[in-house]
C-alpha cells in the first residue's frame, strides 16, 4: 500500500513543482472555504474522536490538542487564507554572481519534493501541512493518530476535492488511515520516494524516527520551556508574562514549563508568585530552596523530582527552581531544556544581552512570553513543526524550511579550461 502511495506522491510533486501560483493558491483559498462549509461534518467527525479519546481515559492535555471548536476550525480556515497572502518562495534567486570563467551562477529555491508526517493528537496539523507543502509545490504523505481518526478522514477529503476541482492529482495530499503502528515504520523506510520525515509528537515518536528512518528526519517540537526572573525585574510586569505562558493553552510545545528565579529577589518574588499561580488553579513543584518559602504561602505545592525537570507537563504543573546568578540559569537550562524556547524577564539591558547570547535555543525571548514560538505569530502563516536541531531549518518551520535550492548556471557557449 505505502509503496504505491509513494510513487503516486512523486508523481504528484513533480506536476506541484511545476504549478503556478495562481493556481496554488486557488486550491488553498478553496480549502479555507470548503472547511468552513463543512464544518458542521468536521465537528461531528471530531465529537467522535473526543469521545473515543475519553472512553480511553487520554490526558485532559491530549484531549485539548485533539479538540476542535468552531472557533477553532474558523482560525484554521483563516490561517489558510494568510498562507494564500504569502509570498511564494519557489523559483527565487538566493543569490548568484557572474564568475571570472564568464559563468553566470544562480542559487534558486525549489521544492523538497514529497513529505512525510507523523503525528498524533492534532487535528489542525493535517491542514498546516497540506497548506504549506501546496503553497511550496511539495507532495505530502501525512500519518495521524488513531485518536484523530474520523476528523482527518474528513478534512483529507475536502482537501483532496479542492485539489481535483482544480485539476490537480488528489495523491498531492494523502493519509495513511490505517491506525497500524506497522506503517510509520514502513514510511520511515520509504526513501525512494519521501524526501523528508517531520514527527510531530512526544519523545518517543521522535526516537522512532531517529532511530528506524533511512529519510532525513526533523526533530523539533517538545518543549521543555523556561523563564529566568533576574533580580532587576518588574514583578508586575513579570507575573503577568508568567501567567500568559503557563496558562494560556497549558497543553502546548512552547508552554513554561520550568521558572526560574534569581536568588536575591526570591523571598519577595515568591509569595506574590505563588498567590498568582493558586489563582489560576496552577500546581507548583519546587526544588528544596524555593519549596521552603513556598510552602508557607500556598497548599498546592509539591518536592520537584529530577525527571519533571526534564519532561512536558503539558498541563497546569509548574516546576520552580531558585538560582544564584545568570549563568547558573543558563548552566540549568542547558542540562534539562529542549531547545525549543527560553526566555529571560530584565530590566538590565546587559543580562539580556548575555542571556541571548548563551542559552542555545530554536527562540530567545527577553522580557516576552514563550507562547510566541508559532508559525502564525512569527508571521509564517501556519507551520509545519517547531525545529530545534540545528541543520536545514531551525524554530516554527514555515514555507522556506520545506524548501531546498539547486544552482542554474547559464553561459554562453562555455566551457572550462
Amino acid at each position: 500500500m505505502l509503496q504505491q502511495m509513494g510513487k503516486a506522491a512523486k508523481l504528484a510533486s513533480y506536476q506541484l513543482a511545476q504549478c503556478p501560483i495562481t493556481i496554488k493558491n486557488k486550491v488553498l483559498t478553496m480549502i479555507a472555504d470548503l472547511l468552513e462549509q463543512h464544518c458542521t461534518a468536521i465537528l461531528l467527525a471530531n465529537e467522535r474522536d473526543i469521545e473515543i479519546a475519553k472512553t480511553q481515559e487520554l490526558s485532559a492535555a491530549i484531549i485539548d490538542r485533539l479538540l476542535l471548536t468552531p472557533e477553532r476550525l474558523m482560525a484554521i480556515a483563516n490561517d489558510v487564507r494568510k498562507v494564500v497572502s504569502l509570498t511564494d518562495p519557489i523559483g527565487q534567486i538566493i543569490d548568484g554572481a557572474t564568475l571570472d570563467s564568464g559563468l553566470k551562477l544562480q542559487r534558486r529555491r525549489v521544492p523538497l519534493g514529497v513529505i512525510g508526517v507523523i503525528y498524533e493528537a492534532r487535528p489542525n496539523v493535517t491542514i498546516d501541512i497540506a497548506t504549506l507543502c501546496l503553497k511550496t509545490g511539495n507532495a505530502a504523505i501525512l500519518r495521524g493518530g488513531k485518536e484523530t481518526m474520523h476528523t482527518n478522514a474528513v478534512t483529507i477529503s475536502i482537501i483532496q476535492q479542492a485539489l481535483d476541482q482544480a485539476g490537480l492529482p488528489k495523491a498531492a495530499i494523502q493519509c495513511i488511515d490505517n491506525p497500524d503502528r506497522k506503517y510509520i515504520t514502513e514510511l520511515l523506510k520509504l526513501d525512494q520516494y519521501v524526501d523528508m520525515i517531520i514527527p510531530r509528537g512526544g519523545a518517543a515518536l521522535h526516537k522512532l524516527c531517529r532511530e528506524h528512518s533511512t529519510i532525513p528526519v526533523i526533530t523539533g517540537g517538545i518543549g521543555v520551556c523556561h523563564i529566568f526572573v533576574d533580580e532587576s525585574a518588574d514583578y508586575d510586569k513579570a507575573l503577568s508574562i508568567i501567567v500568559n505562558a503557563k496558562t494560556q493553552r497549558p497543553s502546548t510545545c512552547n508552554t513554561l514549563e520550568t521558572l526560574l528565579v534569581h536568588r536575591n529577589i526570591a523571598d519577595k518574588f515568591l509569595p506574590k508568585f505563588s498567590q498568582i499561580m493558586a489563582d489560576n488553579d496552577v500546581v507548583l513543584h519546587a526544588d528544596p530552596n524555593s519549596y521552603e518559602i513556598l510552602k508557607s504561602c500556598v497548599a498546592n505545592v509539591f518536592a520537584v523530582e529530577d525527571q519533571h525537570l526534564r519532561q512536558e507537563w503539558l498541563s497546569k504543573d509548574l516546576n520552580v527552581v531558585i538560582v544564584d546568578s545568570l549563568e547558573l540559569a543558563v548552566e540549568h537550562i542547558r542540562e534539562y531544556g529542549s531547545g525549543h524556547s527560553e526566555a529571560i524577564l530584565t530590566r538590565n539591558l546587559s543580562n539580556a544581552q548575555q542571556f541571548t547570547n548563551l542559552v542555545d535555543a530554536a527562540a530567545v525571548y527577553v522580557n516576552a512570553s514563550t507562547r510566541f514560538t508559532d508559525g502564525g505569530q512569527f508571521g509564517l502563516g501556519a507551520e509545519v513543526a517547531v525545529s530545534t536541531q540545528k541543520l536545514h531549518a531551525r524554530g516554527p518551520m514555515g514555507l522556506e524550511a520545506l524548501t531546498t535550492y539547486k544552482w542554474v548556471g547559464y553561459g554562453d557557449d562555455l566551457i572550462r579550461r
